[in-house]
């Protein structure tokens, strides 16, 4: 036994032992993440796309037509989680991310050719959506698995690519498209995707069953935070039905926010200018939400770390409803997209911690639902309550009533599962 597990100690990754080498399947992760979180960007292309339509094809487009692949995307990338997820152990993280990352590209890609608002929802929403939805579990399944010691850190940082990505793409995208137009830029991203996906994701790989980093010794008791469950498991334990409530609330809350920055800041009369810049200050945080949270996770435990973003999210909340403050709209927004940075860390983790890693990406491709309930029930919430009550500013009493329920959640339902047997 102790030969076996010195053995599974010595193990390298790209000629470095294992505990050094696997920070590289971190950062390859976020650079992958990096790439299919461009989708975070689309506002960039809604204008240029609008234009393209009319003055190419001759088509009056309406705002909502051209925002409706950024949900099907979203929508899709959801769907395709929990289905392909236990072809990741069948198949392997790189084919699987390679897979993925192939479709991402050529969704980006065929968007370049489309004569049709129709045609981009089927060639970029559905073909671009399933791709990202495929690879982008596959790299927070390998950070989950070969770090059992810091797993927040480690998936925080995993997906800090996917959430930091509108702040540096969306430069990218308005540069190529100001030089070459909307369509080459599509062509652009879908081949550099492509290449760099492919590139990225040559590293990965689970480590061998049982690994354990040197000098790290597991936690031992009756009740442990793993417990290893399959997915069928899963569904039977309250501590799913809590996270996954408490995953959508705060999904919810942040998509709303992310859909409405800029004209709430035009309500509270922030400058044009300044409220198109702060959408790209706002992504940092929603970027580094992630690790931040992520690490919180592993200190506090996922319940606490809960109840922790609830109350900022509440807080920002009744802050923006009371005040109208330049200063009170920046610092709540960014405290709002932080927090949901913050559960694109926390959801994994507790997945992990809770449900332990044998069947880890089927049971987190059922947890990350949650996120697909939120992107598209956020947006249209917000849109509604704009239509009723005439102002974004009545969305926030709302939010803030939805993060009182998710602490009262996240308090009763979000605890270890019993191991049993």
């Amino acid at each position: 036994m102790i030969q076996g597990e010195l053995k599974m100690q010595e193990l390298t990754i790209l000629g470095m032992k294992a505990e050094s080498g696997r920070w590289v399947l971190v950062a390859m992760g976020l650079l992958i993440n990096l790439c299919l979180g461009t989708i975070y960007s689309w506002s960039v292309f809604v204008k240029p796309l609008t234009d393209y339509f009319a003055t190419e094809l001759g088509t009056e487009v309406t705002a909502n037509e051209v925002l409706m692949p950024f949900s099907v995307f979203l929508a899709f990338f959801a769907i395709a989680m929990p289905f392909t997820g236990k072809y990741i152990d069948k198949y392997g993280p790189r084919t699987m991310t390679v897979i993925g990352g192939v479709l991402t590209g050529m969704g980006w890609l065929l968007a370049s050719t489309v004569t049709s608002v129709e045609m981009l929802y089927v060639v970029y929403g559905v073909i671009g959506g399933l791709g990202v939805g495929i690879a982008y579990g596959v790299p927070v399944a390998v950070s989950a698995r070969w770090f059992p010691d810091r797993r927040g850190l480690a998936v925080g940082l995993t997906v800090l690519g996917f959430g930091f990505s509108a702040f540096l793409t969306a430069n990218i995208a308005g540069l190529l498209i100001e030089s070459f137009g909307v369509m080459n830029t599509f062509r652009i991203f879908g081949i550099a995707f492509i290449i760099l996906i492919v590139l990225f994701a040559l590293p990965l790989s689970f480590p061998p069953a049982n690994w354990i980093p040197p000098g790290w010794t597991p936690p031992a008791g009756g009740i442990h935070e793993v417990c290893e469950c399959d997915r069928t498991a899963m569904l039977r334990a309250p501590a799913f039905y809590g996270l996954w409530i408490c995953y959508f609330i705060g999904c919810l809350a942040g998509l709303m926010s992310i859909s409405i920055a800029k004209p709430v800041g035009t309500e509270f009369e922030v400058a044009p200018v300044l409220a198109t810049m702060l959408v790209g200050f706002f992504a940092i945080f929603n970027g580094g939400g992630r690790p931040v949270f992520g690490l919180l996770t592993d200190r506090l435990n996922p319940r606490n770390t809960s109840v922790m973003s609830f109350v900022l999210i509440g807080a920002a909340s009744v802050a923006l409803w009371q005040a109208s403050s330049v200063i009170v709209y920046i610092i709540a927004f960014a405290i709002l997209w932080g927090c949901l940075g913050g559960w694109l860390a926390i959801a994994p983790t507790a997945t992990a911690k809770y449900f332990g890693t044998c069947d880890y990406p089927r049971c987190y491709g059922v947890v990350f639902l949650a996120y697909g309930a939120g992107a598209i029930a956020g947006p249209q919430l917000a849109g509604f309550i704009k239509t009723t009550t005439g102002d974004y500013i009545g969305v926030f009493p709302f939010v803030a009533a939805f993060a009182v329920v998710g602490i009262i959640i996240a308090s009763l339902l979000l605890k270890p599962v019993q191991k049993t047997g």
